[in-house]
């Protein structure tokens, strides 16, 4: 039987300390490593589309992943502004809060795009049959983290940096109702 590879795409290199962004104090290699067991055990489900697969961590693991969201209550101060994730991307309009603790990672998604899916958009960056493209803390009390509205409009618009899906109403509702609860800490 032949071993899946997973590569790690240059896109997921940007979630490290201070960014906003779920980040670990495990290699990004060392993660890759644990999404291809995990997938070559199985263990996995489909994202959203045919070729995008979310990969759970193992409980020991869990540990060295840092969540970066707090709970939005009245004393949360917010920060808005506009960004960029590459160049060539359309800038987009992301809200922080400056205040509140850091929630505490309950489990972690790994986020794997098969290399045929990523070749659409030419946005592979290895010849690995999956590349991990991201990798999502969610915090004690979610049960299932949803997608981010910006990501879900990038693709279901086709824009640059957004890889082709169709979401169901349920889908938009779960990811905006989630962002009016929980922001991404500062």
């Amino acid at each position: 039987m032949q071993r899946i590879k997973v590569g790690v795409n240059d896109f997921v290199k940007r979630q490290k300390p201070k960014t906003g962004k779920t980040f670990s104090t495990l290699s990004f290699k060392k993660i890759a490593k644990h999404a291809a067991e995990q997938l070559n055990n199985n263990c996995f489900k489909r994202g959203y589309r045919k070729g995008v697969a979310i990969v759970p961590v193992k409980a020991d693991l869990i540990k060295y992943f840092m969540c970066p969201f707090v709970k939005i209550n009245l004393k949360t101060k917010l920060k808005a502004e506009v960004v960029k994730r590459r160049k060539n991307e359309e800038p987009y309009i992301r809200v922080k809060a400056t205040n509140g603790k850091e929630l505490q990672t309950k489990s972690v998604d790994l986020i794997l795009y098969r290399n045929d899916v990523l070749k659409e958009t030419n946005e592979n960056t290895t010849n690995a049959d999956w590349e991990l493209i991201s990798f999502h803390a969610i915090p004690h009390g979610i049960d299932k983290m949803p997608m981010g509205t910006v990501t879900m409009m990038r693709n279901q618009l086709e824009l640059i940096g957004g890889t082709k899906g169709i979401y169901k109403s349920e889908e938009w509702a779960e990811s905006v109702c989630f962002w009016q609860k929980y922001a991404i800490k500062e």
